[in-house]
């Protein structure tokens, strides 16, 4: 590395772009200046300076030597060094290029990445994310957990094809379409159609397969639809492991085409992992071939574990990566684990109340006698305000029964919903208002509260710690 002083003989030399012979006046003062102390350049035509130009500027400079004894250059060889030079400085400057393209785009793939799992109630998540060897372009692979009302999550991995910076800007236009679509709680068969529909806008060829789940632990179900993307694999807790017989779906981009979600067992327990083909295909195997390597690796893991118990999450998304071979990964892998809880249905409560004046004490009674239940009396004076100012609310404006549900897992939450679509705001209400304190109160007594907007209306709950 040399640094060109402004307006010394190198730089006029690299400004004047075509090579000279080392004994020009230029390029005799320029030589010392680009090779320092070092050995002697030989004297004459024997040497030629170069310039090493870019497609916009010029990037470095070549010396071409040679021996004493050997005859020295002619002018025609001025040509060829100028060719040369210029091959060079194009492989030079397309590597940079292409270096530069490739940590924009890792770059943009991992921020799009979340950046940590949320926390739903019943069920436990581990992620690995593992970008292509050096050798590969950077990929479109993706996944996210999502929580919906209900205590349900959204479990989702995707694959841009292609490798490029421009198959991750199409990988982040889609999972921002995926958690927009959760938002409205649609059936995993129509996330994907709507995805699809979104793919077909971009109005590019790049396809993508994509795997939408939704978990609902109170249920003990899980809801899948697929778009043409590598099937899941369920560990369950006795240690078999199973490939889940899915619909595959035609990819995401194709059009015309529908999607269909079949409901399966989720039970207690038991594993479920979604990945991305670059996990299971290769150079060296086909991807069923793949598929089935992983199920056997997740028995052999399983194995490994006291009986009665499921394997630790995190060691086990560890070990799934072993069964990657020795050399370069030819596509980057995600991978996204899910830990079945579930919730108990003894820790559950539920009921519909018609939307009159008296539902509000109807619901406090409702909730005392569940928390007495639970042997959470302590709670009993929070409960009751709290789910009396939302129901209050509910009955206001709602035209059909109301629900309201309980959840004991390591905290209360409390869920009223309705068929009114509109969410409630926070807001500061004025001394004169004979309303709008509600609100305020669960955000000051909740550990944590929102809302959110359902296909039929809305759902508001909130969370108090159970000590």
């Amino acid at each position: 590395y040399v640094e060109v002083l402004s307006g010394g003989p190198l730089a006029e030399v690299l400004r004047g772009v075509r090579p000279v012979f080392a004994d020009a006046p230029a390029a005799r003062d320029a030589l010392p200046e680009l090779v320092g102390t070092g050995p002697d350049v030989p004297s004459g035509q024997r040497a030629i300076l170069a310039p090493l130009r870019g497609r916009r500027r010029v990037i470095g400079a070549a010396v071409f030597l040679r021996r004493p004894e050997r005859p020295a250059f002619e002018p025609d060889d001025l040509l060829i060094a100028a060719q040369l030079a210029t091959h060079t400085a194009l492989g030079v400057d397309k590597a940079v290029l292409y270096g530069r393209e490739a940590y924009i785009a890792d770059e943009l793939q991992r921020t799009m990445l979340p950046d940590e799992l949320p926390q739903p109630t019943g069920c436990q998540l581990a992620s690995r994310y593992l970008p292509a060897a050096e050798t590969a372009r950077v990929g479109g692979d993706w996944y996210d957990a999502i929580p919906l009302p209900g205590s349900r999550v959204a479990l989702v991995v995707g694959d841009v094809m292609g490798h490029s910076m421009t198959s991750a800007a199409i990988m982040g236009q889609l999972r921002t379409t995926v958690q927009t679509l959760a938002g409205l709680d649609l059936p995993p068969q129509e996330v994907l159609h709507h995805l699809d529909e979104q793919a077909q806008r971009l109005g590019s060829d790049r396809m993508a397969t994509c795997l939408y789940a939704v978990y609902d632990p109170v249920a003990h179900r899980i809801v899948i639809a697929n778009a043409g993307h590598p099937p899941p694999v369920l560990l369950h807790r006795d240690g078999h492991a199973e490939v889940l017989r899915i619909p595959a779906g035609a990819p995401i981009g194709v059009g015309g085409v529908d999607f269909e979600a079949v409901e399966l067992d989720a039970p207690a327990g038991a594993t479920l992992l979604l990945y991305t083909d670059g996990l299971v295909e290769s150079r060296q195997r086909d991807v069923w071939t793949g598929i089935e390597h992983l199920r056997e690796k997740l028995t052999a893991t399983a194995r490994l574990t006291r009986p009665g118990t499921s394997a630790p999450l995190e060691p086990l998304c560890d070990e799934v990566l072993d069964i990657l071979g020795p050399g370069d990964r030819d596509d980057d892998i995600a991978l996204l684990a899910a830990r079945f809880d579930g919730i108990a249905p003894s820790d559950v409560a539920y009921w519909f109340l018609d939307p009159r004046a008296q539902t509000a004490g109807q619901a406090r009674r409702l909730a005392r006698r569940a928390l007495a239940r639970w042997d959470l009396e302590e709670l009993t004076d929070s409960v009751e305000l709290l789910v009396s100012e939302l129901v209050t609310n509910a009955v206001r404006y709602a035209e059909r029964p109301i629900t309201l549900r309980l959840l004991r897992t390591e905290t209360l939450r409390c869920e009223v919903g309705d068929d009114v679509p509109q969410l409630p705001r926070l807001r500061q209400a004025r001394a004169t208002d004979e309303g709008g304190r509600g609100l305020y109160l669960v955000n000051r007594l909740a550990r944590r509260w929102g809302a959110t907007r359902l296909s039929t209306g809305k759902v508001v709950w909130f969370e108090l710690s159970v000590s």
